[in-house]
């Protein structure tokens, strides 16, 4: 089945967004998740200037680089927070975007009180015009204390809304919840509309996120289990390395080409 895979510009954290471009576009991509989260990845972002956001977009075409998605993730249960994220609905309106995504964040009230599911998809709900206005799908992520994509479609479900959907990532299911993504998909499989795909080595809260097929997640029977579903949902390359980080932007780059030969020699079409 023929997919829509990108890469997450946040696989370059620490760099510019100018060399992500140039990186992802050499290994042979042509779509980009574009990452505009605040205090960590701001390779696009809100308070950027006009002139300088249209830099990027020519930057991106003449990359030949389609941004189709954008990496907004805000604490989405903070209402102090929720402002900042309708400003990244609009920019990623602003280099047209289908896809926004972000997790959900930390779900707990000052009390230290556990938030349910449905003030959860209350918070959500409120952005459902925004998302209206400027035609764009809000896809939520395992994350956290929203460890499995099993939770986050009792939040979709809750939500109750076809502009969102759930993000599946292959390996926060395993660093968060220590849960094989195998297991876990088919529980949610119907609502999943996008994925992180991401490799990982070791299990529950080691940090270790290599180049696709360094790792072992078992990307063949994932992408088994999208097929029977005919699920077509896109994705997009997330590489995180170690908490040390990769030595230098060769790394980087070497880690998108491996990653982009090993899903080549699944037969996957990019």
């Amino acid at each position: 089945m023929k997919r829509t895979i990108a890469v997450n510009s946040n696989c370059y954290h620490g760099y510019s967004i100018e060399e992500a471009i140039a990186g992802i576009s050499a290994a042979g991509f042509r779509y980009i998740e574009l990452t505009a989260t605040k205090g960590w990845t701001e390779h696009v972002f809100p308070t950027m200037s006009f002139a300088y956001l249209c830099t990027v977009k020519d930057k991106l075409e003449e990359a030949n680089l389609v941004p189709f998605s954008m990496s907004g993730h805000c604490n989405l249960m903070d209402r102090e927070r929720i402002g900042d994220f309708i400003d990244n609905i609009r920019l990623a309106a602003c280099f047209d975007c289908d896809y926004i995504v972000s997790s959900i964040g930390e779900a707990h009230l000052k009390d230290n009180a556990i938030v349910s599911n449905e003030e959860a998809a209350a918070h959500i709900r409120e952005l459902l015009p925004y998302l209206e206005e400027y035609d764009l799908i809000l896809v939520l992520e395992n994350h956290g204390e929203h460890a499995t994509g099993q939770i986050i479609k009792e939040i979709v479900n809750l939500v109750g809304s076809p502009r969102v959907l759930v993000n599946y990532d292959t390996a926060n299911v395993i660093y968060y919840a220590g849960v094989d993504p195998l297991v876990d998909i088919p529980t949610c499989v119907d609502k999943i509309g996008y994925l992180h795909i991401k490799d990982k080595i070791g299990g529950l809260q080691e940090w270790n996120f290599p180049a696709l097929g360094k790792g072992h997640v078992d990307f063949p029977g994932i992408f088994a289990l999208l097929d029977k579903a005919q699920n077509n949902s896109p994705m997009s390359i997330e590489i995180e390395f170690t908490k040390d980080g990769p030595k230098d932007l060769t790394e980087v780059n070497q880690a998108v080409r491996d990653s982009y030969d090993y899903l080549a020699g699944l037969g996957v079409e990019i």
